[in-house]
């Protein structure tokens, strides 16, 4: 038994676990003294990056999402590799989605996309000074870029057109640092 916060966990299982996500079970004694059990889930810790380039325009890409069943449009994101610092993987994604580089990297803190079941830290930076490479996509991913202005992709998280909540928070973030 450990005491975890106002919790103590008795036993813990692993009911399922891939490349992406872990859940696990715990069989716990909750704040009040009662006996329960808690799932969650941790996926892999990610990145989301808000490329701007000179003109003011940020990238934004739209893709299908599996598990919401449709298009979605987001800031450039992805996972953080096993072992890899989180800038690096901003700096691999921002190449591999949509075959940028940037000279100028803002880092804007760290969110929790969901705190009640769900672990998964999500590293928000800026890109600026943006030039073209030869982008290096993901087999599995169809990507479509976007490019729009700063203003109107603010909007678009405020309107609902973008509902990814890494990409909310950073635009909106973004748009209160200036």
């Amino acid at each position: 038994m450990r005491r975890y916060g106002p919790w103590t966990i008795k036993s813990s299982s692993t009911k399922f676990q891939n490349h992406f996500v872990t859940v696990t079970e715990d069989a716990v004694r909750q704040p009040d003294g009662s006996d329960g059990t808690y799932a969650t889930v941790a996926l892999n810790p990610g990145v989301a990056i808000l490329a701007i380039n000179d003109a003011g325009q940020v990238c934004l890409t739209r893709q299908f999402r599996y598990a919401i069943g449709r298009e979605s449009i987001e800031v450039v994101s992805g996972a953080i590799d096993e072992g890899e610092e989180p800038l690096d993987a901003a700096k691999r994604e921002l190449c591999e989605e949509v075959g940028l580089a940037a000279a100028e990297w803002s880092d804007l803190g760290v969110i929790d996309v969901d705190t009640s079941i769900l672990r998964c830290p999500v590293r928000l930076f800026v890109a600026q000074k943006l030039t073209p490479t030869s982008d290096d996509p993901d087999p599995a991913e169809r990507i479509e870029r976007l490019t729009v202005a700063f203003d109107a992709a603010v909007q678009m998280a405020l309107n609902g057109a973008i509902t990814h909540s890494p990409s909310c928070v950073l635009l909106l973030k973004a748009k209160l640092v200036g």
